[in-house]
């Protein structure tokens, strides 16, 4: 015959600490599988535009039918040595790049001195070099990103010695940046606050040992 079986069940607010714990970890596990860095990605695309770094993008299919362009960043984190970001795209000049990243991110040093690094950089130049990023590697991490500069002179000048240098540890200092706007953003979203703010937020009710319930 079928049973009727009563469970009590608790709001994370009102579990002991032991079980807190186990209710933020089936949190941690099953619903952070969502796109979590999309403000960070959204951040990032508007910083490249300012510097003058066209990301590469690819379509992908949405539910529907419609398309959307992703960019092509990387990343894998945030435990391991060897975790890092990346990114693939194309840099030129863009004018005004050093005044416009403080306007964007004014407290933001990091930033200013990648720009400042660029802008120097094609100074010496005249403002004609340009350069290549593609990801070539298993991993993803600054160093993982071939970057190749060349100049556009029309009386066929080389580069300055330090310019394929000088660009390349921009862009590679831009990644380093990036990975760790992701991985502050990643520990934000996992903390324990926000985390018994989303549990409480969508209702989520668990037992007295903080199994989810449902």
């Amino acid at each position: 015959m079928p049973q009727i079986i009563e469970t009590v069940v608790y709001p994370i607010g009102e579990l002991c600490d032991s079980a807190k714990h186990a209710a933020r970890a089936w949190y941690r596990q099953h619903c952070m599988d969502h796109a979590w860095y999309d403000f960070v990605y959204e951040d990032f695309k508007t910083i490249c535009s300012i510097l003058g770094i066209a990301l590469r993008t690819s379509p992908a299919r949405l539910v529907g039918g419609a398309t959307r362009d992703l960019p092509h960043i990387y990343f894998r984190g945030f435990w391991s040595q060897g975790d890092g970001a990346c990114f693939e795209g194309t840099y030129s000049y863009a004018r005004g790049a050093a005044a416009s990243i403080r306007i964007h991110a004014p407290l933001d040093t990091r930033l200013h001195a990648i720009a400042d690094s660029l802008q120097a950089v094609q100074r010496r130049n005249f403002y004609q070099c340009h350069a290549r990023i593609e990801h070539r590697d298993r991993y993803y991490h600054e160093y993982s990103m071939a970057i190749s500069a060349e100049r556009d002179s029309a009386t066929w000048q080389p580069m300055t010695a330090d310019a394929e240098d000088t660009i390349a540890e921009a862009l590679r200092d831009l990644a380093r940046w990036l990975y760790r706007q992701l991985e502050s953003e990643y520990w934000h979203q996992t903390s324990d606050e926000a985390v018994d703010e989303m549990l409480a937020m969508n209702d989520h009710t668990f037992t007295a040992d903080g199994e989810r319930f449902g």
